[in-house]
């Protein structure tokens, strides 16, 4: 930049250091010496250091110990005394480091993100409870569902009027029975309600062979599926705002859940049914798709511009929280 100006000694700052894209500030500040003497300006108004310590003092004192400085400050007015302003009180506190909570506070342990893979049905189940409404403004029925997360077949449901750890238990074990489940083949996972971490379902998932796993507090993203197969439910064009009594309940989901396993084509199964899925219909289904789509195409080449279509595919894995490093590796290979 100096050889510059002195080589064009009629250019002025400005245009050069517009040439250079360098701001005007930058070229005047490294004119200044390096190793200048830091100015430390004075304020009149600041208090000397032997009068912060003595307002420290008083801050430290038994009477005024536990007293926040509104306080302090509005005791010694109201008998005469005049130290500093209440910000002047915290500014010396925090030059101190003492402007904190004084209250105990309970401080949550850090929890673990649940980092669970499934690759096959009767691997990984997710189960959870949620409410609905009943006649009446303050009633509500519990509806307890057991959902297999590689496959999202609903193996197991119940409706009933309380949410009890019992109930879960006679659930849970029907449906290992009649799942077939061995011993150390499954992990059930779940949120951290009142009947999931009760101690009773506990034992009886260590008496089954089963492992568990439970969300983060305050995390609904640790339980995606049961979460969305609750929206799926609510969200159907025929579930009523409310039901007139617990068999009203049950004889609507008795449908749903058929609709549901059976019929419903499930966008993250590659448009499979979980049936399809859960009971290894789906590669027969994905080679009869293939085949329709190459009659198609062998009849109408031309309106597939990418050429022989291909049936959406069945995803070989599914995560609770996927690893960190393999989303990264996933984007790597997007891009």
């Amino acid at each position: 930049m100096r050889l510059v100006a002195e080589q064009h000694p009629t250019l002025s700052v400005a245009p050069v250091c517009h040439a250079l894209a360098i701001p005007r500030a930058s070229y005047y500040r490294w004119q200044k010496p390096p190793d200048r003497v830091p100015v430390v300006r004075e304020v009149p108004r600041a208090l000397p250091p032997e009068a912060r310590e003595q307002i420290l003092a008083v801050l430290h004192s038994d009477r005024f110990a536990e007293q926040p400085p509104a306080e302090v400050y509005a005791t010694l007015l109201d008998e005469g005394t005049y130290l500093c302003s209440i910000r002047t009180m915290y500014r010396i506190l925090a030059d101190r480091g003492e402007v904190r909570e004084r209250r105990r506070q309970l401080r949550h342990p850090p929890y673990q993100a649940p980092e669970l893979l499934a690759t096959a049905p009767k691997q990984l189940w997710s189960w959870d409870i949620t409410k609905l409404k009943g006649p009446a403004k303050w009633m509500a029925f519990y509806l307890y569902v057991i959902l297999d997360v590689f496959s999202r077949y609903v193996v197991g449901w119940m409706v009933a009027e309380r949410d009890s750890a019992t109930l879960a238990q006679r659930l849970i074990t029907e449906t290992c029975e009649r799942q077939g489940v061995a011993r150390g083949q499954l992990t059930i996972h779940a949120d951290r309600g009142a009947s999931m971490i009760a101690k009773s379902v506990a034992l009886l998932l260590a008496d089954l062979g089963v492992a568990k796993t439970h969300s983060r507090p305050h995390v609904s993203n640790d339980n995606p599926y049961s979460e969305s197969q609750f929206k799926t439910l609510k969200y159907h064009p025929e579930f009523p705002d409310r039901f007139g009594c617990v068999q009203d309940a049950r004889s609507f989901l008795v449908d749903f859940f058929l609709w549901y396993n059976t019929m419903h084509h499930h966008s993250g199964l590659g448009y499979l049914t979980p049936w399809d899925v859960h009971y290894g219909h789906a590669t027969q289904r994905l080679s009869d798709r293939g085949l329709v789509l190459q009659h198609a195409f062998a009849a109408t080449p031309e309106r597939f511009v990418r050429g022989l279509p291909t049936p959406p595919a069945l995803p070989t894995a599914v995560w609770i929280n996927r690893p960190k490093a393999q989303e990264d590796s996933r984007e790597n290979v997007r891009h």
